[in-house]
């Protein structure tokens, strides 16, 4: 499983009566860059959790970057695994500045504590902050931000520990158009980049899949209902079947859409 980043096999995951995972099996490979869509409440965010660690499967298994979970140091293995997700993004101290809301992101913790930055980590948290447009903010306090402000600046964090995958939920949420096409642009330029970590992006729209963006997998009632190629998954047929109706895919460019057929 040398070219493994992700693999899960007969993965389930309950909360009491309720089944969130049903028997997934997925791999991910070095080099890909995967979309997972599907409605609310398919499993898409459980899955990504699963990925980072953060949780682990009531049955089956699951292997991140070569490692068993339940047989292997998480906290370790977080390190070389960057998240950003709505959930970390309210563990992120409101008064903490936005240059120790990404530097910080090297050890993987949440507000400035006893730990000590190098002269590396505090440059590349400079770099990552001009990268994704939050450099000139990098005085204001988290709490303060818009959400496209606060979204630039998760990226930027989730890659401080030059992380090998980087899992990203919903980044678009909550942006308006031009914030989205800026995030979108970002994303794609990373995707061309063969120094570019694996990218596990999870949406709801075809519209924001980045351009270079590989894979997609569509899940639904927490089953993986396709996975592979995007241009062989993202059909008339698997929307349809992901969402529960009528959908028509329509290729536009390097970049996609979904309409309803009813």
């Amino acid at each position: 499983m040398t070219n493994e980043v992700l693999r899960l096999e007969d993965v389930r995951l309950t909360r009491g009566p309720k089944t969130i995972l049903d028997g997934v099996n997925w791999t991910v490979q070095e080099g890909q860059h995967w979309v997972m869509l599907g409605p609310n409440g398919a499993g898409k965010t459980t899955v990504l959790q699963i990925a980072a660690t953060r949780l682990f499967p009531t049955s089956g298994r699951a292997w991140v970057l070569g490692h068993q979970l339940g047989k292997v140091d998480v906290f370790e293995l977080r390190s070389r695994v960057g998240l950003a997700s709505a959930a970390l993004a309210g563990r992120i101290p409101p008064g903490e500045s936005v240059s120790d809301a990404v530097v910080t992101g090297a050890y993987g913790v949440t507000g400035r504590w006893r730990e000590t930055y190098d002269a590396s980590d505090q440059s590349r948290a400079r770099d990552l902050m001009a990268a994704f447009g939050v450099f000139e903010l990098a005085d204001r306090s988290f709490g303060t931000l818009s959400e496209g402000e606060r979204k630039r600046v998760q990226i930027a964090r989730a890659l401080m520990s030059d992380p090998e995958v980087l899992l990203l939920d919903e980044p678009s949420a909550g942006l308006d158009l031009g914030g989205r096409e800026e995030l979108v642009s970002a994303l794609s330029e990373m995707a061309g980049d063969r120094r570019a970590p694996v990218m596990l992006l999870v949406t709801h729209h075809l519209e924001e899949i980045p351009p270079g963006f590989t894979h997609a997998a569509l899940m639904a009632g927490g089953r993986l209902t396709a996975a592979g190629e995007l241009a062989t998954t993202l059909t008339d047929a698997n929307l349809t079947d992901a969402f529960g109706m009528p959908l028509r895919v329509i290729p536009n460019g390097p970049r996609w859409t979904a309409v309803s057929t009813r």
